[in-house]
C-alpha cells in the first residue's frame, strides 16, 4: 500500500486528479455547509461549534467509510425498476430523498422567518429542536452528499488513496470555515433567505437528478453567485445608507 502512495505521489497526474477532487469536494461541500450552519444558528449559542464539529466530522466519517466499499457503492447506480421509461437506482433513490428532505426542511425554515408570531403550527414540534435532533438531520443529509460526492469522485479517478487525501484536505478546508460562515449568516437576516432559497434549489435540483433530469452543477453554483454578488451590493448600499444617516444626525 505505502508503495502504491510514492508511485501516486511521484505521478505528475495523480497531483491533478488530487487537486480537482479537492476543487470539486469543496464546491459540493458548500451545499452541507449552509446547510449545518442554518440548522445549527438554531441551537443555543454554546452548542452550535459542537454540533457544527459533530456535524462535520460525520460527513469526514461517512466518506472515509464509503471510500472502503467503492465497489458497492458504484452498483448504486445499477438500475432497480424502471417507471416512467427511467430506470431507478438506489442513488436515484438515496438524491430524491434527500431532495424531499431538503426542500421540506428549508421551506419549513422559510415559514418560521416569515412568521412574525412563531406560532405553533403543522411544521412546529418540540423533537424538532435540540440538539440531537440537529444531529440527526445533519446525519441525513451527510449520508446523502457522501454518496453523490463519492460516486462523483470515483468517476473522476480510480485512486483510492487520492479520494481519501482530497476528503481529508476538504473536511478541513469545512472545519475552518464553518463558524465564520455560520456567524456570517446569523449576523445578517437577508443572507438567512438567500441561503435557504439555495437549500430550496438544490433540493429542487436532487430531486430532479434522481428522476434522470440532470441539471449541470456549473448553472446551480452559477445562480448561486450571482445571488450572493447581489446581496453583497446590497449589504454596502444599506452600510452607507446608515453612514449617510449617522453623519446626517451629527450634523
Amino acid at each position: 500500500m505505502f508503495e502504491n502512495i510514492a508511485v501516486l505521489a511521484a505521478d505528475p497526474a495523480a497531483w491533478a486528479a488530487l487537486i480537482t477532487l479537492i476543487a470539486m469536494e469543496v464546491v459540493l461541500g458548500i451545499d452541507n455547509l449552509i446547510f449545518i450552519s442554518i440548522l445549527t444558528n438554531k441551537l443555543p449559542e454554546a452548542q452550535r461549534s459542537k454540533a457544527r464539529r459533530i456535524g462535520i466530522g460525520l460527513a469526514l466519517i461517512f466518506r472515509l467509510a464509503l471510500l472502503g466499499t467503492v465497489a458497492w457503492i458504484v452498483q448504486l447506480t445499477d438500475p432497480l425498476f424502471e417507471l416512467f421509461d427511467h430506470g431507478f437506482s438506489w442513488r436515484d433513490l438515496i438524491l430524491i430523498a434527500g431532495g424531499l428532505f431538503l426542500v421540506w426542511k428549508a421551506t419549513k425554515e422559510i415559514h418560521h422567518t416569515v412568521d412574525a408570531d412563531h406560532a405553533p403550527d403543522m411544521f412546529d414540534a418540540a423533537s424538532t429542536r435540540g440538539f440531537a435532533a440537529a444531529i440527526t438531520q445533519i446525519l441525513i443529509l451527510d449520508l446523502v452528499f457522501s454518496v453523490d460526492s463519492i460516486i462523483t469522485a470515483v468517476g473522476m479517478t480510480d485512486h483510492v488513496p487520492i479520494m481519501m487525501a482530497a476528503v481529508l484536505v476538504t473536511v478541513f478546508i469545512m472545519l475552518v470555515a464553518a463558524d465564520p460562515l455560520a456567524n456570517f449568516i446569523n449576523k445578517n437576516p437577508t443572507i438567512v433567505m438567500l441561503a435557504l432559497g439555495f437549500l430550496l434549489m438544490i433540493g429542487t435540483a436532487l430531486i430532479a437528478d434522481g428522476f434522470g433530469a440532470h441539471v449541470p452543477k456549473g448553472y446551480i453554483y452559477a445562480a448561486m453567485a450571482f445571488s450572493a454578488g447581489v446581496e453583497f451590493l446590497n449589504m454596502l448600499a444599506r452600510r452607507a445608507k446608515k453612514k449617510r444617516a449617522a453623519a446626517a444626525e451629527k450634523s
